[in-house]
């Protein structure tokens, strides 16, 4: 899968994209940042508060219990503001 980071998330781990593959058991958003979170202390500081992020799965906003089965891409940023 390919994971794609934006704004603080991208600057937490130091690149904008990167793929891996996951575990079998690895099914729902939130596991995926968990892990995630296990590979890299980076990567657990950019996930550490999830309260602070949403997600994408192939360009479709989802939540953390979404299903990421047959995803190709799943996008993590925090939220976005205008002005």
């Amino acid at each position: 899968m390919q994971f794609v980071y934006f704004a603080s998330v991208r600057e937490a781990i130091g690149r904008d994209s990167e793929e891996f593959e996951l575990p079998h058991d690895v099914a729902t958003v939130t596991q995926c940042l968990d892990w995630l979170a296990e590979s890299s202390a980076q990567h657990k500081t950019a996930f550490a508060d999830r309260a602070k992020l949403r997600f994408a799965l192939d360009q479709q906003m989802v939540q953390g219990d979404a299903d990421i089965s047959g995803a190709k891409e799943l996008a993590i940023f925090p939220p976005v503001t205008g002005g």
